[in-house]
């Protein structure tokens, strides 16, 4: 279905090509998994076959890219659309209409189906994503979960015989993650449809795919195999597979029951072993960081004030201990007609890190935006540093909190990367390099000449991080902060906030990444429709829940260990 003759892609100003030596043939009727380290050109590839690549994000395309015998070097994406749906990292960039069924429609209108036909595929599309209750909601008012769902159904009501998909289920909690790859699986299993993912997650879709292809890095040639040949030898592998490789099961397992099936042994070798905590804060803060705390740049928090630069005001300590970073007491927030946050009651204290998790839409974006001072409390209260958020003067909140956002971009404005770590050197009062020595900690290989908006999404959310932890704030809010990373980067970026906890900060992170709550937070806060359901520490409200455990935790039930790491030190 997918032919890839010697085919290389070269930017402009690159340094080296994007993608080199790519011969390759996806077959009809596969799922198809794309792997490797962040910014090794896995979303290029995907851009070729949907005809992106070259035609809309420019650079030399060299060699053969078919698609049903479709050349996409001489096919626009236009003339592809009714062959290839495409789903790209940033949901936003597709949607042109403004709710969610006018959005399930939009393709089917473009190709001029019938009206019984595109009404019957809404419905069914509605139903399969869960999409049902939303379907009159303005997108605008979604969550980034909900819209990435809509994203996905978007493109799957024109019935595409090729579907590409980049990073699918980034924003998506686990059960939703789940649905959308069941009904991807029913779609290759009944339709014959050949679907082409990129995915970091791979703990969520590896034992789904029929083959691998692995792009190990530059200068090395691309993989192509069975899921399990490609995971013994791949730098990028899920927690299942690096239990496996610590165990030494051959062949190595890629599901959860399968891994179970062999840990007998394994399980009765640490029945007698105490799990160390997770998130302990003993490891020292990154080099990169600048001893004094002053104030967090204006320009890096969603709170800047346009046309005015703050002065300068003397460095924020971090609260001691025994008095609370941060506190809501009853706090309750509407969004429009809808109840995002309910009675909600949480205390933050020093060195705590802090893990949000439930269902998309259950109010953990709004939680961060109370404590950011961008939503004003409809009942209730919140404090930051002895402020009131959304009262206080920015020039005076960012000394306490900064936000890092789900849309990295948000918070880039320079033309390049060394504009941007120069500019958060100067307004943290930090010495030169310092945000730049904390990028190469997160994402080695990043170009001080390379654009901001021309980075991976990994890369980009590397850059953000940097510049906001440049001002070393004291609480640190975190919206998604793994969206695009790989294993490796995740473990830096882990690294790098244990550092900060050590050093008294508080960092609250929103995320649906299981592995990094169990292998980071100390504790674990679960939302419902804007309620605490579940609040306490990682390892009971982790292994408690189904939906919320890591890999490690189901293989290894009832013992209450999180991560590989736990079990390496412990044997």
């Amino acid at each position: 279905m997918i032919r890839f003759d010697a085919v290389s892609v070269t930017y402009a100003e690159a340094e080296r090509p994007a993608l080199q030596g790519l011969d390759l043939t996806v077959p009809e009727g596969e799922l198809v998994l794309l792997v490797g380290p962040s910014g090794v050109g896995k979303s290029t590839l995907l851009g070729t076959v949907s005809g992106l690549v070259p035609h809309f994000s420019g650079g030399a395309l060299r060699g053969r890219v078919t698609v049903d015998g479709r050349d996409t070097r001489t096919h626009p994406p236009r003339e592809l659309a009714d062959l290839v749906g495409t789903v790209g990292q940033d949901p936003l960039a597709h949607f042109v209409t403004d709710t969610v069924e006018d959005e399930l429609a939009y393709g089917m209108e473009s190709l001029g189906l019938a009206p019984d036909v595109m009404r019957r595929r809404v419905e069914e599309t509605l139903d399969l994503l869960g999409l049902a209750e939303l379907r009159e909601r303005p997108i605008a008012t979604l969550s980034g979960g909900q819209r990435q769902r809509v994203a996905i159904g978007s493109v799957l009501t024109p019935h595409p015989k090729v579907l590409v998909l980049d990073e699918p289920t980034s924003a998506l909690d686990p059960a939703a993650a789940e649905e959308v790859l069941a009904v991807l699986q029913r779609l290759v299993h009944d339709l014959g449809t050949t679907v082409l993912m990129a995915e970091h997650r791979l703990e969520r879709v590896v034992h789904y795919a029929d083959q691998v292809i692995l792009l190990p890095g530059p200068g090395q040639p691309p993989v192509m195999g069975a899921p399990a040949e490609i995971m013994a030898l791949s730098p990028v592998h899920p927690p299942v597979v690096a239990l496996g490789r610590l165990a030494g099961w051959d062949p190595l397992p890629l599901s959860v029951r399968d891994a179970r099936r062999r840990a007998a042994a394994l399980r009765e070798r640490l029945a007698g072993l105490t799990p160390p905590a997770p998130g302990r804060p003993d490891v020292p803060a990154p080099a990169g960081l600048p001893e004094p705390a002053p104030e967090p740049a204006a320009r890096r928090s969603l709170l800047r004030m346009p046309g005015r630069r703050p002065r300068t005001p003397e460095p924020a300590p971090v609260p001691p201990a025994g008095s609370d970073t941060a506190a809501l007491d009853g706090l309750t927030v509407r969004r429009g007609r809808v109840t995002a946050l309910h009675d909600v009651t949480l205390s933050l204290a020093p060195g705590e890190t802090v893990a949000l998790m439930g269902r998309n839409g259950a109010g953990k974006s709004t939680l961060l935006s109370a404590l950011v001072g961008l939503l004003e409390p409809t009942a209730g209260s919140v404090t930051v540093g002895g402020l009131t958020p959304h009262r206080s003067e920015p020039s005076r909140l960012i000394r306490r909190v900064a936000l890092v956002p789900q849309e990295p971009r948000d918070l880039l404005y320079a033309d390049t990367v060394a504009a941007e770590c120069t500019a958060a050197d100067a307004d943290a009062d930090a010495p030169p390099g310092s945000c730049r020595a904390l990028v190469d900690e997160l994402l080695p290989g990043v170009p001080d000449t390379a654009h901001p908006r021309d980075l991976s999404e990994g890369q980009r959310l590397a850059l953000a991080l940097a510049l906001v932890l440049t001002g070393r704030p004291p609480l640190l809010l975190l919206d998604e902060p793994t969206r695009g990373l790989d294993y490796a980067a995740k473990a830096r970026l882990v690294r790098v906030l244990q550092g900060l906890a050590a050093r008294g900060h508080t960092i609250v992170l929103a995320t649906h990444d299981v592995e990094l709550a169990a292998e980071l937070a100390h504790r674990v806060v679960i939302l419902a429709d804007g309620e605490i359901v579940a609040d306490g520490p990682t390892a009971e409200i982790v292994v408690s829940s189904p939906a919320f455990a890591p890999q490690v935790a189901k293989i290894l039930a009832p013992g209450r260990w999180l991560t590989v790491a736990q079990v390496r030190e412990a044997l």
